[in-house]
Parts: C-alpha cells; sequence; structure tokens
C-alpha cells in the first residue's frame, strides 16, 4: 500500500483544493493505526453511536460497559434487552446489539480482519438486524483500516466535500459517489479530508 505521504500528494495532484485542508491537518491515519479494540465491540458500539452526537454515544457508551461488564459477545448475550435499554439505548439498538452477540459463532467477528474483500464483509453484516451500510463502512474504514472505501451516505463526507471544492449548492450521494471515482483506490483518506475540513474555519 502506498504511504499516507504518497497519498496526500495524489489527492491533491487529482484535486489540488484540498491542499489547504491536507496541510492544516495532517497525514490521514488510516491504515497504518494499530486496531485497539475488538471488531465486536467496534460494530456494537457504532450501533449504539448512530445519529448521536458523540458525548451522548460516549455517555451511553459507558452504561453499557458497566451494565455488561465489558463489550463482548459472551458478556452482552448475558444482559436482557430490557437491562441494555436502562442505559439509554432505543428498542432497536438494544435489540441490535443483543442479536449481534448472538450471532458471534456464525460470523466469527474476531476473524473478520482477515477477510481480504471488502464486498464479502457487506455480505456478511449487512443481513443483521441494526446495520446498514454506513456502519459497515465505518467499521471498514476505521476498525479494519481499508483504505477505498468511499460513504457518500455520510453527511459530514458530502458537507466537506461541497466546503473544499466551494458549492453553493448540495452534492447528492449518487453525483459524489461518480466525483469519487477518480481517487481510487484511495477514497477512504478522501473521506477523511472531507471531515477535516468541516473542522476548520
Amino acid at each position: 500500500m502506498a504511504s499516507p505521504a504518497k497519498i496526500a500528494r495524489e489527492i491533491i495532484t487529482l484535486e489540488p483544493r484540498f491542499a489547504p485542508v491536507i496541510d492544516s491537518s495532517g497525514l490521514c491515519p488510516i491504515g497504518t493505526a494499530a486496531r485497539n479494540e475488538s471488531n465486536f465491540r467496534s460494530l456494537a458500539t457504532s450501533i449504539i453511536s448512530q445519529q448521536l452526537s458523540t458525548k451522548a454515544a460516549a455517555t451511553i457508551i459507558s452504561r453499557v460497559e458497566t451494565i455488561t461488564g465489558g463489550i463482548t459477545p459472551r458478556r452482552v448475550s448475558q444482559v436482557s434487552v430490557a437491562k441494555l435499554r436502562s442505559a439509554g439505548l432505543s428498542h432497536s439498538k438494544a435489540r441490535a446489539i443483543s442479536e449481534l452477540a448472538e450471532v458471534e459463532r456464525e460470523i466469527k467477528f474476531s476473524r473478520l480482519h482477515l477477510i481480504e474483500e471488502d464486498e464479502e464483509i457487506y455480505q456478511r453484516l449487512l443481513p443483521l438486524f441494526g446495520i446498514g451500510r454506513w456502519t459497515v463502512e465505518m467499521f471498514l474504514i476505521f476498525q479494519l483500516g481499508r483504505v477505498d472505501i468511499w460513504p457518500t451516505g455520510d453527511l459530514g463526507v458530502r458537507r466537506g466535500w461541497e466546503k473544499v471544492l466551494r458549492m453553493r449548492s448540495e452534492i447528492s450521494p449518487k453525483d459524489l459517489e461518480i466525483k469519487g471515482e477518480r481517487f481510487r483506490p484511495y477514497r477512504s483518506h478522501l473521506a477523511w479530508y472531507c471531515w477535516r475540513a468541516l473542522e476548520q474555519k
């Protein structure tokens, strides 16, 4: 895989307007950072975080940790959906996490990072209750370090792109999908820089 510095140069070559964002935010760590949590915990906390602010998600994750004694398949499966809901989870999220723990033997979450094809991971995870394409995309990018995921359904990515390109109208996920094609095979890095663009004045 190309180094983060080379990828950054490629992005700037293809779209020079990303240069200020890259200069101020530094190199993208996707694909180089070591995993610091289990695949199961990453998926479970992604489900919890859906449509929540970072602060609210962190609070609920902490409560779930306390109730379960640790977000692992075995410990989560020993707690009822009602008990999970007492941490502040909606019924659908509590059910999703509970069912996620129940399918551990079938899915083998601990081995997902050994699967090379991204599409196979989509096929395994998307049928699970509570897991949509965005959740799988975030898992692939931040947990598995896959460098060519382009999450055009993410509002932050779209708003960041609009800001960098100084667009006067909103871009649709479909149109952004097309725009991203020329940045293969480093679109996860492109997404990361779109997110960073939103943080900058």
